[in-house]
């Protein structure tokens, strides 16, 4: 049995000491959390008090309950699956993935019109409500089964200079930048990744347990001057997936000039 201090909520006392079992080992990844009734000996609690230490255990992101199971210590395991976010270019002219891994359709791609936000106009250089193309994914790793959402926001000026983008704006994000290319775009691409927490529908579609983040890139497409043509958003929970960057040094601008 283990001596609970009275002062303050007794249920946070109770979520204390099961987190020091979590983190000293005494409960180990992936292994079921002793019984409510175990714990309510253990620790010499009520069933509420048990229950709201759980679900205080539960919101930090330690512990999952699943159904008809019980409590689990989450795993701490290494993602599932890691993304590379290099572009290459083939030999024909067209781009590549880095390891030719493709992704899976959980449904079929939807395509509809849409308008800038605050956001994605930032994104793509244009105002707020300036027309969009858009295609949403729902993706699916065959190897692990991890989900991402992937959403390809296209302005109505980049669709009608290419009539084959614009009557398929469904293509492939690999099949645009070849498109892109083919018209004399010399492409180029930044890419911003920030984590937060999913809004329910995202939970839903990325089947993300309680309390877990996801990764948000958001890769931007640039022509030769440096205009955004194309705005690429991938959704992922950050308990699956790891991203591997290829980074090179690049020339200092200063470089060679004499004064």
């Amino acid at each position: 049995m283990t001596e609970i201090q009275r002062p303050g909520a007794l249920y946070q006392q109770v979520a204390a000491a099961i987190r020091e079992a979590i983190l000293s080992g005494e409960f180990t990844p992936d292994s079921p959390l002793p019984s409510e009734a175990q714990l309510m000996a253990r620790y010499q609690v009520s069933r509420p008090t048990v229950r709201n230490a759980i679900a205080a255990l539960r919101a930090e992101g330690l512990i999952d309950v699943r159904h008809g199971k019980g409590s689990f210590v989450r795993s701490d395991s290494q993602p599932a699956v890691t993304l590379e976010r290099r572009i290459t270019r083939a030999r024909g002219g067209g781009f590549t993935l880095p390891d030719g891994t493709e992704w899976g359709e959980a449904e079929a791609p939807s395509v509809y019109r849409s308008h800038t936000t605050k956001e994605t106009g930032q994104a793509l250089n244009l105002g707020e409500e300036e027309a969009l193309l858009c295609c949403d994914r729902l993706l699916t790793d065959p190897a692990t089964g991890t989900r991402a959402m992937h959403r390809t926001s296209i302005p109505f000026e980049t669709a009608d200079a290419i009539p084959h983008l614009a009557e398929s704006p469904d293509r492939q994000p690999l099949a645009i930048y070849g498109l892109l290319a083919e018209a004399g775009h010399k492409l180029t691409w930044s890419e911003t990744v920030r984590a937060r927490m999913p809004l329910p529908d995202e939970r839903t579609a990325l089947k993300l347990p309680d309390a877990t983040p996801l990764l948000h890139l958001a890769r931007i497409t640039h022509s030769t001057d440096g205009q955004p043509l194309l705005l690429e958003e991938l959704r992922v929970g950050a308990d699956r997936a790891e991203l591997a960057y290829q980074i090179t040094a690049q020339a200092s601008a200063g470089r060679g000039a004499r004064s």
